[in-house]
């Protein structure tokens, strides 16, 4: 059964690179690996072979599950998303109500999340309390420490 992801064009273009990088530079140098270790002599007893092989092994299943992702994904037409309410792509700042500490997160697919760039995935507990949600509006977003609430000051698109 095929799992879609829907991505940005940017997070696309990524998924494309490292699947063609992986192609294009990494499997020829898994096989050079594999043909030098196999002419140092005896295959029964080269670790550096049955390393080699477990290496590529392990490159082809990654590359077998970039292509299935890849030809699952499906571009999000930004045109069609509505600006008044928090969605996928959306910039979305939040003030947190227990100690007023303003915050802004772009709202992306679980696949481009990276927190360190202000990006969460619209499936954490934070980006699903605030789907939906315009501005002014207060999610209550439970999380293992209990509830917290935002609201919600500001939605932007780039």
């Amino acid at each position: 059964m095929s799992n879609v992801s829907y991505y940005t064009a940017e997070g696309l273009k990524k998924l494309k690179e490292e699947l063609e990088h992986l192609k294009s530079v990494m499997r020829p140098k898994a096989s050079q690996d594999i043909a030098e270790a196999r002419d140092k002599g005896d295959l029964s007893e080269n670790a550096e072979y049955d390393a080699a092989k477990e290496a590529q092994g392990l490159l082809e299943m990654r590359i077998s599950k970039l292509e299935e992702v890849y030809s699952n994904a499906r571009l999000i037409d930004e045109s069609q998303l509505d600006v008044s309410k928090a969605l996928v792509l959306s910039n979305v700042k939040i003030k947190n109500q227990s100690n007023g500490m303003e915050m802004k997160y772009t709202l992306v697919a679980e696949s481009e999340a990276d927190l360190k760039t202000g990006k969460i995935s619209v499936t954490s507990p934070i980006g699903k309390g605030l789907l939906g949600k315009s501005v002014g509006e207060v999610a209550e977003i439970t999380v293992p420490n209990g509830v917290l609430k935002f609201e919600i000051l500001e939605i932007s698109r780039d």
